[in-house]
C-alpha cells in the first residue's frame, strides 16, 4: 500500500512519545484524520485512535506498561487502553485486526471472531472500518498518509461512503452513524448506503448503545433534524422508534402548521424537525449545558409524539379541521414508553427523563399564559415553575422553538431574547420574584407542631393545603400563614 502526500504535518499530545516507543510501526487512524482535514484543527476532547503494525496485544502492552497505566478492559478487541504516567488523557492502541463473522445472520458481537496480531496489515485493518472518511492512517514518524480506500476524495466531495460494501451493515448501529456523521459534517449519505438499509436488521441492538447514539447526534450536531431525517430515509425511525414514524405519516392543518417537508408534506414529522433544529441553536444563546441541551432536544422530539394516536378531522370554525384532542396528555404516556425503552432516566445526576416528561405535559402551556396574560398573575406563573421543578426556562425555549417553527425562514433569527413572549415571562418572574427557592413551603412541619399537630396524615393534608395556597398567593410570611392554619383548625 502506498502512501499519498496531500496532508500537512499536524501534531497531537505525546506524539514525540509513541514514535519513540514504535518507530515507523505506530499510525493514526479514523475521526481525528478526518476532522484535521476538514475543520484544520484538532478537538482536544476527542479520543485519539492509534494502531501499531506487526505487533500483536501483549507486545503493545508490554512496551507501555512501563511508561503509565494500561487497562485490559479493551483486550478482546485488541485495544491497549494507555493513560501515560501524569496525564489525565487515555489512549486507545490497538493491533491491526479483522472481524470474522462465524456463522448465520447474527449481527450480535458475540457472533464475531476478532482476528488480530501480526498478520494483518494496515489496509485490512482499515478495510473493517465503517465508512471511507475513517479508513485514513497517518504514519506518526514521517507523516505519510494512507488512504486505500479513497477516503480523502470522499471528505472533500462530502460524502458518507461504505468503506467494504460486502462487510459493512454485518454492525447495524453504523446506520445510526452514518446519520450522525452526516448531520455534523453536513454529508449526503452515499445512495447504495440507502438501497440496502431497508434490509438491515436493528432489533439486536442493544437499547444503551442506541441511546448512546442519539445522544450524540442530538448534541454534536448543530442541526439534529438532518440527522433525525436521515434515520427515516435509512428506515432506523420505523424499525427503532415506531412512535416518532408515526409522525411522518400523520398530516397537520396546513392553516395552523404551514410549514412543509421538501416534499410539500404538511407533517408532525416536518414540524418536529424544524423545532429540533431551532431548540438546538437557541441552546446556544442561552448557554445550556449538556444536561439541559439533550433535556430540552429530547423534550422537543417527542413533545407531539401524541399526535400520532389522537390527530383526527373535526369540523371546526366553519370547515374541516385537522385536530388533535388530549395529544399533550397521551404524549406524556408515549414519551415515557420511548424513554424506559432505552432506559434513560438520569445523566450525571440530571432528571432527564422526569424533566423531559414535564416538558412534554406542559408543551402548551407558556403560550396559553401569555394569551391570558391580562388575567395571570403571581398564581399562575408560581405553580409553572413549581411543576417545572426549576426548569422552566427550558419550557420557554421549546414553546419558542414550537412556535417559531411555523414562521418563513425559522431558523432566521438573531436574538430569541427579544420575542414578546420569552420578555413576557421573564419579565413577569422578575415582578413576582418568583424562583425555585421563593417558592418553597413558608409553613413546616415544626411549624405545626408548636401549634399542637402531631406528625401524621392530617398534618400533611394540611401542609399541602396551606402550599397550595401559598402559592395561589394569599401569604407570603411564616406569620401570615400560620393564621391562616389557626382559622383551618376552626
Amino acid at each position: 500500500m502506498k502512501p499519498v502526500k496531500t496532508l500537512e504535518e499536524f501534531t497531537f499530545p505525546l506524539k514525540d512519545f509513541f514514535i519513540e516507543i514504535f518507530k515507523d510501526k505506530i499510525f493514526l487512524i479514523g475521526g481525528t484524520i478526518r476532522d484535521y482535514i476538514l475543520y484544520h484543527r484538532i478537538d482536544s476532547d476527542r479520543d485519539i485512535d492509534l494502531v501499531v503494525i506487526n505487533h500483536c496485544y501483549e507486545a503493545i502492552e508490554k512496551k507501555l506498561k512501563p511508561y503509565g497505566k494500561t487497562s485490559t478492559v479493551g483486550k478482546s478487541f485488541a485495544v491497549v487502553k494507555f493513560t501515560p504516567r501524569g496525564c489525565a488523557f487515555t489512549f486507545d492502541i490497538s493491533a491491526p485486526r479483522r472481524d470474522v463473522k462465524r456463522s448465520g445472520d447474527s449481527h450480535s458481537h458475540k457472533n464475531f471472531i476478532i482476528d488480530s496480531g501480526p498478520h494483518i496489515s494496515l489496509e485490512e485493518d482499515l478495510g473493517r472500518r465503517d465508512f471511507t472518511c475513517n479508513s485514513i492512517a497517518q504514519r506518526l514518524l514521517d507523516n505519510e498518509i494512507f488512504d486505500p480506500f479513497h477516503g480523502i476524495e470522499a471528505i472533500a466531495e462530502k460524502r458518507i461512503v461504505m468503506t467494504g460494501p460486502e462487510t459493512f451493515f454485518d454492525d447495524p448501529l453504523r446506520l445510526l452513524r452514518g446519520a450522525r456523521f452526516a448531520s455534523v459534517h453536513c454529508f449526503d449519505i452515499d445512495p447504495e448506503i440507502y438501497e440496502n438499509a431497508k434490509d438491515v436488521r436493528l432489533d439486536e441492538l442493544s437499547k444503551e448503545r442506541v441511546a448512546e447514539e442519539l445522544s450524540r447526534l442530538l448534541l454534536e450536531s448543530e442541526r439534529p433534524g438532518l440527522g433525525l431525517n436521515q434515520y427515516w430515509r435509512l428506515t432506523v425511525l420505523e424499525k427503532l422508534f415506531p412512535t416518532l414514524y408515526a409522525l411522518s405519516l400523520t398530516i397537520q392543518d396546513a392553516e395552523f402548521h404551514p410549514e412543509t417537508d421538501e416534499f410539500g408534506h404538511h407533517t408532525v414529522w416536518a414540524h418536529t424537525m424544524i423545532a429540533m433544529d431551532i431548540a438546538k441553536k437557541i441552546s446556544r444563546w442561552f448557554k445550556l449545558d449538556e444536561e439541559q441541551t439533550l433535556a430540552l432536544l429530547l423534550g422537543t422530539l417527542l413533545h407531539d409524539i401524541g399526535k400520532g394516536v389522537t390527530t383526527q378531522w373535526e369540523f371546526k370554525r366553519g370547515r374541516m379541521t385537522v385536530t388533535s384532542i388530549f395529544h399533550d396528555s397521551r404524549g406524556v404516556e408515549m414519551a415515557d414508553a420511548f424513554l424506559t425503552d432505552l432506559k434513560i432516566e438520569t445523566r450525571k445526576n440530571f432528571p432527564l427523563k422526569d424533566t423531559v416528561l414535564n416538558l412534554v405535559k406542559y408543551h402548551h402551556r407558556i403560550y396559553d399564559l401569555y394569551r391570558n396574560r391580562e388575567k395571570i398573575g403571581f398564581k399562575a406563573i408560581s405553580r409553572l415553575v413549581k411543576d417545572l421543578e426549576d426548569h422552566d426556562l427550558l419550557l420557554l425555549l421549546l414553546d419558542f422553538a414550537d412556535r417559531r417553527s411555523r414562521e418563513p425562514g425559522p431558523l432566521n433569527f438573531t436574538d430569541p431574547k427579544e420575542d414578546e413572549v420569552i420578555q413576557w415571562y421573564t419579565r413577569q418572574k422578575e415582578e413576582f420574584n418568583i424562583t425555585q427557592e421563593t417558592i418553597q413551603p413558608i409553613v413546616m412541619g415544626r411549624h405545626l407542631l408548636l401549634e399542637g399537630i402531631s406528625p401524621g396524615k392530617q398534618m400533611g393534608i394540611y401542609l399541602n393545603e396551606l402550599y397550595e395556597r401559598q402559592l395561589d398567593g394569599e401569604f407570603s410570611t411564616l406569620e401570615e400563614g400560620l393564621e391562616i392554619f389557626r382559622g383551618m383548625k376552626k
